[in-house]
């Protein structure tokens, strides 16, 4: 576990700096310098784009994660891993010729739909497919990274460089430096860079090669990669359901996009521990898988999953606590304050998700992946039917309440197949005290606005006196969850943090 902490150390410090930048770019240049309907467009044109490069990608990163411990040479690095990086750029490009294919015959069909309440996005359309290509391959590379355990820079061009890009670009919109279609392009481009990046880093580390060791595969091989490659093209959509919210919200209008990108980044802090711990565990738990070690798929499996549920509750709750304030602080704040309830919603659903996503790993990596055809099918369907339902009766909201049920619908019979055909189970008693201790800090926080919220309201009620009770309240709740979560012994690495911050007559004794 050593080179998973590691790297997911360096994986999450890339994660939360990415979160800082992210935070100052969303709530005080984007919010400031642009419309509802111009956030709305840059979202949906990267919801759709990363959609289609999902869809392109024809379960390319599952087959990287699962037969590269098949190629893999460490002890002879002149062999470069038999060519796998070469192979694995063969079947991303017939995606996206497939894809192009598709596109242009139902460009019409796109453009007629979004024509009559999303204009500015019709006006953009032809740089879908540049955008996807671009996308494609910085997943693809990353991938290869993840596999190589190297990582930490790929996250950081993901995280940091393409934000930082983009802030660029609103800047100079924003001031009048560019015009809106330069802007566009330029804030497309940010993928570009981050694709060349993370190639050029591939490179450094004289591990890949370009040409496929066509003698080291034989045809039974060959036929089970493609077999297991054609299963995995939908398995895409299982981390991807949310791309379809911003898509579908487009048609009732850009504007409504907009407010569902400010809350959806809010919400989307909860699942950011997981994107390294995922990425560096995934090749580790394929590895055990390929090797039948199912006691260490089961200990893995629950060590991750125990972990991000921790970790994703407390987030998700002191983002809940703050949210007033937030609001307060941010320009324009008001006319985003409709997509609280996609923070809570949606926050919900990215703590099932990224808490139980290991399990779709696990499915991928055995010989029952063909399953995994059938619940992505059952995901996808009830997200669209959900989201074409919903949003028209809620708005945002019912946007965020379909990725939740979607998402209970899709684990509940991909958790019992685990269970019933493996052996594997990701769930432990000391989850179920994580649960709980997460809502009486919300039954907590309901005493707080009823018996100290109206001792702060006393004082006034200008922004300082709001920020004054929001660090109190953050601070008194903070300590609280520390101790409360020391005393529960969830792990020792969770107690060796915490014994790096609680005096010891506040820590759990022995």
């Amino acid at each position: 576990m050593g080179i998973i902490a590691k790297q997911s150390i360096k994986g999450a410090l890339a994660n939360y700096l990415g979160v800082l930048i992210g935070a100052f770019t969303t709530f005080f240049v984007v919010t400031d310098l642009l419309t509802q309907e111009e956030i709305g467009l840059t979202r949906v044109m990267v919801d759709a784009a990363m959609l289609f490069a999902g869809l392109a990608q024809l379960g390319t990163n599952a087959s990287i994660l699962r037969f590269y411990p098949h190629f893999c040479t460490p002890d002879k690095p002149e062999l470069r891993d038999h060519g796998f990086f070469g192979w694995t750029l063969i079947l991303p490009f017939i995606g996206f010729v497939i894809l192009a294919v598709l596109f242009f015959v139902f460009k019409d069909n796109i453009v007629a739909y979004y024509a009559e309440d999303a204009p500015l996005l019709v006006n953009y359309v032809y740089l879908l497919l540049p955008l996807t290509f671009f996308v494609l391959y910085m997943t693809v590379f990353e991938t290869n990274a993840s596999v190589l355990l190297h990582i930490a820079l790929p996250k950081f061009v993901r995280e940091v460089v393409i934000r930082l890009l983009n802030l660029t670009a609103y800047l100079l919109y924003g001031y009048g430096v560019i015009s809106l279609d330069l802007f566009v392009i330029l804030f497309c481009s940010s993928w570009v860079v981050a694709t060349a990046i993370n190639f050029f880093y591939l490179l450094s580390l004289k591990r890949i090669s370009f040409r496929p060791d066509w003698h080291f595969v034989s045809r039974p091989f060959l036929r089970e990669i493609g077999v297991y490659t054609f299963f995995m093209t939908a398995t895409v959509l299982a981390g991807n359901i949310k791309l379809f919210n911003s898509i579908f919200i487009a048609k009732e209008s850009l504007a409504a996009a907009g407010i569902y990108t400010i809350a959806c980044y809010i919400a989307n802090v909860v699942e950011i521990p997981y994107r390294s711990l995922g990425a560096i565990s995934s090749p580790i738990i394929s590895q055990a898988v390929a090797a039948g070690n199912m006691e260490e798929v089961n200990r893995l499996g629950r060590q991750v999953s125990l972990h991000q549920l921790l970790v994703a509750c407390m987030l998700l709750f002191f983002i809940w606590i703050n949210l007033t304030p937030l609001f307060s602080v941010i320009p324009n704040g008001q006319d985003y304050v409709s997509g609280m309830g996609v923070v809570l919603f949606l926050g919900i659903a990215n703590i099932l998700n990224s808490t139980l996503s290991i399990s779709t790993n696990i499915l991928n990596f055995s010989k029952f992946f063909a399953f995994s055809l059938l619940f992505i099918s059952l995901l996808t369907v009830t997200a669209i039917l959900l989201n074409l339902w919903l949003i028209p009766l809620w708005g945002v909201t019912g946007s965020a309440c379909a990725t939740l049920a979607a998402y209970v619908v899709y684990f509940t019979p991909l958790l019992t197949l685990l269970w019933r055909r493996m052996g594997v189970s990701l769930f432990s008693r000391k989850q179920l005290w994580v649960v709980l201790f997460t809502l009486a800090l919300f039954a907590a926080n309901i005493l707080w606005q009823w018996l100290v919220s109206p001792l702060f309201d006393r004082m006034g009620t200008g922004l300082g006196i709001v920020l004054l009770q929001a660090l109190v309240r953050t601070a008194f709740f903070a300590v609280a969850a520390v101790v409360v979560v020391s005393r529960m012994d969830i792990s020792p690495e969770v107690n060796r943090i915490i014994g790096l911050i609680l005096p010891k007559s506040l820590r759990k004794r022995d």
